[in-house]
């Protein structure tokens, strides 16, 4: 480094097979000097899988602010801190914004490594269109808040991707059979996973299907 300040690396980590994971990131995850991750034991899975020895920190929405002036000190000491998330790239619906722009404001330089993300694979395995969408997060949890959300995809051109959990996929299921009947939407479950399932269809079948089976694992919904 040309400073005295370390380096804070973005990296990204699989989204369900353990093999999806680069080259690069590997080699960033060996040689930095702590790893920031949302939970430690789910990444000691990953590392263990690799034959990697680090020092783990958590890092997650609860405890963000105090641990992010932590991490700065150690960047600001010269040391290495790669970010990770549970799964995917870090910084898509979880709060690993935060700890980037504090490390942006105190000059502290960023190196993202890109890899897998639950979004994109789940747009591109839809076959919607890909030239214009519109990442939401997770659906609201109130009724009324949720169908609000849903009733803009009526005036929008654009793809729109939702995260979703699997006991609330039927509440919003019955939503959408009531706001959008007609849309095709597509449910992307456990991607990358043994069971992936990639299903597309109008709410009201959705309902049916997810009332014979309870749906696990996580969701994308596209529509």
């Amino acid at each position: 480094m040309d400073n005295k300040n370390g380096t804070l690396f973005i990296v990204s980590t699989p989204i369900g097979n353990i093999k999806d994971i680069s080259v690069r990131a590997l080699e960033i995850l060996k040689e930095v000097d702590i790893i920031a991750c949302e939970d430690t034991r789910h990444t000691s899975n990953l590392l263990r899988f690799y034959n990697i020895s680090k020092k783990l920190i958590s890092y997650y929405e609860h405890n963000k602010k105090y641990r992010s002036s932590q991490l700065i000190k150690w960047l600001k000491d010269g040391q290495n801190i790669a970010l990770v998330s549970d799964a995917g790239t870090p910084a898509i619906s979880d709060p690993g914004y935060y700890i980037i722009r504090l490390a942006l404001n105190e000059e502290i330089k960023i190196e993202v490594i890109p890899g897998a993300s639950a979004v994109l694979c789940a747009l591109i395995a839809s076959g919607k269109p890909t030239d214009k969408f519109i990442f939401e997060g997770y659906l609201p949890r109130k009724k009324e808040a949720r169908r609000k959300k849903l009733s803009e995809v009526l005036n929008e051109k654009r793809t729109f991707i939702f995260y979703e959990s699997p006991h609330r996929l039927q509440k919003t299921l019955e939503d959408m059979c009531l706001i959008i009947p007609d849309e095709d939407i597509c449910i992307c479950r456990e991607l990358t996973k043994k069971f992936e399932e990639i299903v597309c269809d109008k709410a009201e079948n959705l309902i049916k299907k997810y009332k014979e089976r309870k749906p696990k694992g996580e969701i994308v919904i596209v529509i």
